[in-house]
C-alpha cells in the first residue's frame, strides 16, 4: 500500500450545504475608525465617575462586613443588597472607562447615575440630617454635570 501523497480529501458538503445552507463569505474588514482624544473636561468627568465607583465599591464592602459580623434580619437581602452595590460600582467603573474613550454609550448612564445619587445626597443631607454625607456626594453631582455640560465635553460627541 502507498500513502496518499497531499492533504487528506475533504468529504462532500453538498449535503451539509443544503441541510445546513453553505458558508458565507468572508465580509471585507472593518474600517479603522480614528480614534478621538477625550477633551480635558471629560477625563474630569471619568475621574469623577471613577472616584464615585470606588465610594460605590467601598460602601459594598463595607455593608458586606457588617452583614457578615453582625446578625441582620435577612441575610440574603442583606447579601442581595451587597451585589446590587457592587453591580453599581462596577458599571460605574464601566462608564468611567468610557467617558475616558469618548464612548457614546458611556454619558446616559452617568448622567442617570447622577439623578439617583442627588437624591440621595438631598434626602441624607437635609431630610436624614447627615450633611457629611450629603454634602460630598452632592457636590461630586454637581461637578459631574457641569463638566459633562461643558461644550468641549458636548462636542467631543458630537464630532465622533
Amino acid at each position: 500500500m502507498t500513502e496518499p501523497s497531499g492533504p487528506p480529501r475533504q468529504p462532500s458538503r453538498r449535503g451539509l450545504d443544503r441541510l445546513f445552507g453553505a458558508a458565507a463569505e468572508p465580509s471585507a474588514p472593518r474600517p479603522v475608525r480614528p480614534r478621538t482624544e477625550a477633551p480635558q473636561a471629560l477625563r474630569w468627568a471619568a475621574l469623577v465617575v471613577g472616584i464615585q465607583a470606588a465610594a460605590v465599591g467601598l460602601g459594598a464592602a463595607v455593608w458586606l462586613w457588617l452583614t457578615l459580623t453582625s446578625t441582620p434580619d435577612s441575610v440574603s437581602r442583606a447579601l442581595a443588597e451587597v451585589v446590587m452595590l457592587a453591580l453599581v460600582a462596577v458599571g460605574l467603573g464601566a462608564a468611567a472607562v468610557g467617558l475616558a474613550r469618548v464612548a457614546g454609550w458611556a454619558r446616559g448612564p452617568v448622567i442617570a447615575a447622577q439623578i439617583f445619587f442627588g437624591l440621595s445626597g438631598f434626602v441624607a443631607a437635609f431630610e436624614a440630617e447627615r450633611p457629611l454625607i450629603g454634602l460630598p456626594v452632592l457636590v461630586l453631582v454637581a461637578t459631574e454635570i457641569y463638566l459633562l455640560a461643558t461644550p468641549e465635553a458636548r462636542l467631543a460627541y458630537l464630532e465622533r
